[in-house]
């Protein structure tokens, strides 16, 4: 039975009992924009999915020495009694799979290419992440001072981002990778390749962010809290760092988890075309390197790297999918 209502001069006035069984009720709370995007973001099962994957991938680079160690996996290790001399396939099921050789083994050596896939894995997300975090920072510097500034600084640096997209940047990194092979900078063997594909990928690829950057800051400095910041005399560097670079974060997480793999398939490219890193160091773009001759007699020498690679990417370009969505203010 609930409370009754006085009415005083036309007005109603709840009474004191309806007010007290409102008070133990559940109050409305606000939320942030972190935690509205998160509800996006669980509500789309595909990103979910490719984050997890996402995740997975992580972990196996970063403890991919760990694992081989636990495991006792060996990627270079040769088991010449599991590959056919004579049809150079190998040995027993598909690919030579087995208990302990859950993907098989090659058909050259007979390594074990769950080991190969796992030891490749690390030196595919090390030159894809550094390559993206290099094309990530001068990108942002630079999208960031040409849109704020204008002018001839947007002027300059926006031409400066034409010269570098028109370099033929493939023909450009096998030329710089073969030249750099011996040793350079006091590097030489895997350090020297994975830097020098790091530098290559990530910094001829940062007008891509510059200009993303750039547009999102021509819109951003014509809102009103940036002429706020102005009127209470707020200079440049203030504005860029503490104003702009804060309503920036959403483009550069998107951007940059769909650039991941895009520098997973150049990396992967280089290696096929053999300048990129050297055997006997484990590479998912080798082993698709190697499996080209030795097709018709191991398929399945292929299609594994390959899946690995096609996995990785999809999962990236899911993830970036789901957190584009998530994290649009006009999004529902």
């Amino acid at each position: 039975m609930t409370a009754p209502i006085e009415t005083t001069h036309g007005q109603a006035e709840a009474q004191p009992e309806a007010i007290l069984q409102g008070a133990g009720r559940k109050t409305i709370e606000g939320r942030s924009l972190g935690q509205i995007a998160w509800t996006r973001f669980k509500r789309d099962k595909v990103a979910v999915a490719g984050g997890i994957v996402v995740i997975c991938l992580v972990l196996l680079a970063v403890l991919s020495k760990l694992i081989e160690k636990v495991f006792d996996l060996d990627p270079n290790a040769f088991h010449q009694d599991l590959v056919d001399p004579n049809t150079v396939a190998p040995k027993g099921g598909w690919g030579g799979m087995s208990w302990a050789h859950p993907l098989g083994v090659d058909p050259q050596f007979g390594r074990d290419l769950l080991a190969r896939i796992i030891e490749g894995s690390w030196v595919s997300m090390l030159v894809a992440t550094g390559a993206t975090l290099l094309s990530v920072i001068l990108g942002v510097i630079f999208g960031v001072v040409a849109g704020y500034y204008g002018g001839w600084v947007d002027s300059a640096i926006s031409r400066l981002m034409d010269t570098f997209l028109a370099f033929p940047l493939l023909l450009f990194a096998i030329s710089i990778s073969a030249s750099l092979q011996d040793g350079a900078f006091g590097l030489n063997g895997l350090p020297l390749r994975i830097s020098v594909l790091i530098f290559v990928i990530g910094f001829f690829n940062w007008p891509y962010m510059g200009r993303i950057i750039r547009g999102q800051t021509l819109s951003l400095r014509e809102r009103e809290f940036v002429e706020a910041a102005r009127s209470l005399g707020a200079r440049g560097p203030f504005i860029l760092f503490k104003e702009l670079l804060p309503n920036l974060v959403a483009p550069i997480l998107v951007y940059s988890t769909l650039l991941i793999p895009t520098n997973i398939l150049f990396e992967a490219a280089l290696s096929f075309l053999g300048v990129g890193i050297a055997p006997p160091q484990a590479s998912w773009g080798g082993m698709l390197n190697s499996a080209i001759d030795l097709f018709y007699a191991d398929p399945q020498y292929m299609v594994v790297p390959g899946l690995a690679i096609f996995v990785t990417v999809l999962a990236f370009n899911l993830l970036g999918d789901g957190l584009r969505d998530a994290l649009d203010p006009r999004g529902k």
